[in-house]
């Protein structure tokens, strides 16, 4: 991958003589290889089919990419995504499990493109509310230098072990296995880590022994960097779902996050609308702080379905902070989620099934 930018590219359509102009800089062996191509902020992305390139060939492509393309006017940065599945590793021991050995299992990235929006809680919710309907759930932490999931999850004190070269989830109280960055470095020690070591952190979770576990939630970090281009290249989520406020600042992001899914060929499940109105615990009128119905005229106009929306409900974050998920229960908090994992679960085409206690 290139090298970190502390600026987040801005993913806004550009005009399609841009795409074009880059295409055209490569050899026709490589262009023709090439899934999508994006310029916008200076910044190219460049979304690479890799298929049956030797895994030791792959970085050599990936220098000529960013060598031939980084010489286009307007060009300050070039990112690739290389999206075949990586070949085996002819250094690996026996310890490592075999491609084939690796159960079938489904991920689904949760992003926002925004940090502040509940991405977080969305998750660590939507994961406990599945796994009260029977559902094997994993949840990776792919939010490297600020994640919460063993805070909502209960699980701070847990500490992953490793058998060969695979770590082994911790398992929360509430029914959930899980991974994050939180459960390997002490909770006051900041991560200051370059893009490479972000991306192989990521690598590390998102390849532990799932076990049993049938979907995979990844939280992603906010905005439409190192963490998210890792993933496209190494994991291709089979799908995304957005969270947002209805706030306009936050549908921006949104809508970048979205764009980079669909660079990335990544099919998107629909948006979730967080924050969505407030009750007065004293009149019980209801307010919208953050604005009504901005993430639902976003999913109108990409097309999207809304899985759902979650209120603004002080219950959802002293839950949070206590490790104790809203969706454990039936109360009002508790039946958003619920009915935004039923959503999702009809999206998935996951058989229903009795309700299990976590």
């Amino acid at each position: 991958m290139t090298a970190p930018t502390d600026r987040e590219p801005d993913t806004a359509a550009e005009p399609a003589g841009d795409s074009r102009s880059l295409t055209d800089r490569l050899p026709s062996e490589l262009a023709g290889r090439v899934q999508s191509a994006r310029l916008a902020g200076g910044v190219a992305t460049i979304v690479f089919d890799a298929s049956g390139v030797a895994a030791d060939k792959r970085g050599q492509l990936e220098t000529a990419i960013r060598d031939m393309l980084g010489e286009v006017d307007g060009v300050a940065e070039v990112r690739v995504a290389m999206t075949a599945d990586r070949a085996p590793d002819a250094s690996s021991d026996e310890t490592a499990v075999p491609a084939a050995a690796k159960p079938k299992r489904t991920m689904i990235a949760i992003g926002s493109g925004k940090g502040g929006v509940g991405k977080s809680t969305l998750t660590s919710n939507l994961a406990v509310a599945l796994a009260r309907r029977g559902v094997k759930v994993g949840v990776v932490d792919a939010d490297i230098y600020g994640p919460s999931q063993p805070t909502l999850l209960a699980t701070k004190d847990a500490k992953p072990v490793a058998r060969g070269k695979q770590l082994q989830p911790v398992t929360s109280p509430h029914g959930v296995t899980l991974l994050s960055m939180g459960h390997l470095v002490a909770a006051d020690k900041a991560i200051a880590w370059r893009g490479p070591m972000a991306g192989n952190a990521l690598a590390q979770l998102i390849e532990a022994d799932w076990g049993e576990a049938e979907l995979l939630l990844v939280d992603l970090p906010p905005g439409t960097g190192d963490v998210q281009l890792s993933m496209l290249q190494r994991f291709k989520p089979d799908g995304a779902v957005i969270v947002s406020t209805p706030q306009d600042l936050a549908l921006i992001d949104a809508k970048r996050a979205m764009q980079l899914f669909e660079t990335g060929g990544v099919p998107m499940l629909g948006m979730v609308e967080n924050m969505a109105g407030y009750e007065c615990p004293h009149c019980h009128e209801i307010s919208d702080p953050f604005g009504r119905g901005g993430a639902e005229d976003a999913a109108r106009e990409s097309g999207l379905d809304m899985l759902g929306r979650v209120p603004l409900a002080i219950e959802i974050r002293e839950a949070g902070d206590a490790g104790v998920p809203p969706a454990l229960s039936d109360g009002p908090q508790g039946l958003a989620f619920a009915a935004i994992a039923d959503a999702l679960a009809a999206k998935l085409g996951l058989e229903p099934v009795r309700e299990t206690a976590p």
